[in-house]
This record gives structure tokens, sequence and C-alpha cells, in this order.
């Protein structure tokens, strides 16, 4: 999406055809049209990005923003993985270029936070046809993308959680008692922010559904910059880039921030969860 976004808009702008863009970078203006239409992601070639880019008269900045973009299509641990279901590839790939990560989630933990014990009673309850090996290298697969929080410069990740993710036994009372402790431990973390929507809050913005609106600003370079929103669905995904959809999404979350409580009240309400299941 950023790439094709990035090159249609470099094209406009210095006034050529897809044709002359082709004849000036050395390939088919087929080539050209698939780039800027983000058809068959897995044949993107970062040389042939340089090359169109080069051909319309970019920037510095603007053309290494787009090659990096298409060098991590190739080069990162999760292309070709198996355990990493083909809808969402491109969350992994969004979440290593992206500044910030605000989600939403209302019925279990989301993945970058959850445990191995808890990840793999989820993937044990969804996967029911897959073989005791294929879910422990998707939970696998799980923990390495839990590694962008780790980075030297890690995406600040705000959450809000619906306390229904909080009261959802999900394995069993012990490994939710162990989830939520390890939750309160990444809510320490600078980069990251978690808040509980309680039931007292009533209805709220969001409706129903899990979203994660992924993102990096750079006002010197829009072509570096980028803004999407990843909707979870049984065995797909739908990502949404239009602005207007963006938008729509980022105001949704300052709601639920705002009917959410703050984030120290939201630390007592995981340690009362886990007080309770400790107790029975």
């Amino acid at each position: 999406m950023q790439i094709a976004r990035g090159l249609i808009a470099l094209r406009e702008r210095s006034g050529l055809t897809q044709l002359q863009v082709a004849q000036r970078a050395g390939v088919s203006k087929a080539t050209v049209s698939r780039y800027e239409m983000w058809q068959d992601r897995a044949r993107i070639r970062w040389a042939t990005v340089k090359a169109i880019a080069d051909a319309c008269q970019a920037s510095v900045e603007e053309r290494e923003a787009l090659v990096r973009v298409a060098r991590s299509q190739t080069d990162g641990w999760w292309v070709g993985n198996s355990a990493i279901p083909q809808w969402m590839d491109p969350l992994v790939s969004f979440e290593q270029e992206a500044e910030y990560e605000h989600l939403y989630a209302n019925t279990v933990i989301p993945g970058l936070l959850q445990t191995r014990e808890y990840a793999s009673a989820i993937h044990q309850a969804r996967e029911v046809r897959s073989s005791d090996g294929e879910i422990e290298r998707m939970v696998n697969a799980r923990i390495q993308r839990q590694g962008v929080l780790d980075r030297q410069t890690p995406p600040h990740l705000w959450a809000v959680l619906d306390e229904a993710v909080l009261r959802r036994t999900v394995g069993s009372r012990a490994v939710m008692e162990r989830q939520l402790a390890h939750l309160d431990e990444l809510a320490q973390r600078p980069s990251v922010d978690i808040q509980v929507l309680p039931f007292s809050a009533g209805a709220h913005a969001a409706g129903a559904g899990h979203f994660v609106i992924l993102g990096r600003n750079d006002e010197r370079n829009p072509l570096n910059s980028m803004a999407v929103v990843y909707i979870e669905m049984r065995r797909r995904g739908l990502y949404l880039d239009d602005p207007e959809d963006v938008e729509a999404y980022k105001l949704t979350f300052d709601y639920l921030r705002s009917q959410a409580v703050d984030t120290a009240a939201s630390s007592r309400l995981v340690a009362r969860a886990r007080q309770e299941l400790s107790h029975g």
C-alpha cells in the first residue's frame, strides 16, 4: 500500500504517464502499473522501486523511504513463514515501520501482549484442525512478533481493553493469572499504555470488534509517513488506508480512551481481576 501510494504521488507530481516512467526506468509499462496497484506483492523488488522513483525525479529521502519499505518485504523474518497467515503478513510488516500502534480489544488479550501459555490456549481453541506441531509454530511466530516491543526504539503501543478481556478465563485460572501479571509488567514500560474500558462505561464508541491503528508521521517527507487500520476477522483481516477511514477510527479510539479509566485505575482493575483468580 505504502509503495503504491508513494509511487503514484511521485509520478503525478512529475507529470509523467506510466509509459514515460517505464521508459525512463527501463521496465515495462505493466510493471509500473502493477507496482502502483499493489498487485502480486511477493514480486516487489526494491531495485525496481528505486528505478521508478528515480525516473520520477524523487529526492534521495523520498526514494530511500520507499526502498526501505520494499527491502522489508523480502528481508523480514516473517516472509515465507508458514506460521504467519497470509492475511496477517501486512500487519507484521506495518508493525516494523510504525512509530505508534493503537488498538482496541474486546474478547482476548492482543497478540503483542500475550504470554506463551495464553497464546497457546488461544490457538488451540481457534485452530481445532491443526496439529500440536503446527500450533507450536504459530505460538513461536507470535512470540517472535512481540520482539518489536523490545527494539531500542519500539513503537508506542496504546491498548484499550474491554473489561471482558480480563474476566474471560483462557487456558486455566493459573494461565490467566500469569497473563494478567504479564500485562501489568508490560504496562510499566514507557512505550506501553494500557487502559481498561469497564463494564460500567456502558455503550461505547467501538460498538464491537477488535481493531488496530498503525502509523508513522514524518512532516518533512510525507512518503515516509503512513497510517493504516487493521480489522481482525475470522481467518482474514481487512486493511483500510483511505484517509477518511483512518480518521474515523482515530476518532473512535480517542472516544474509547476517554471512556476508559486512566492507566493507574486500569492497573488496579487488572490487579483486582488477578487477585480474584488467585483466591478462587
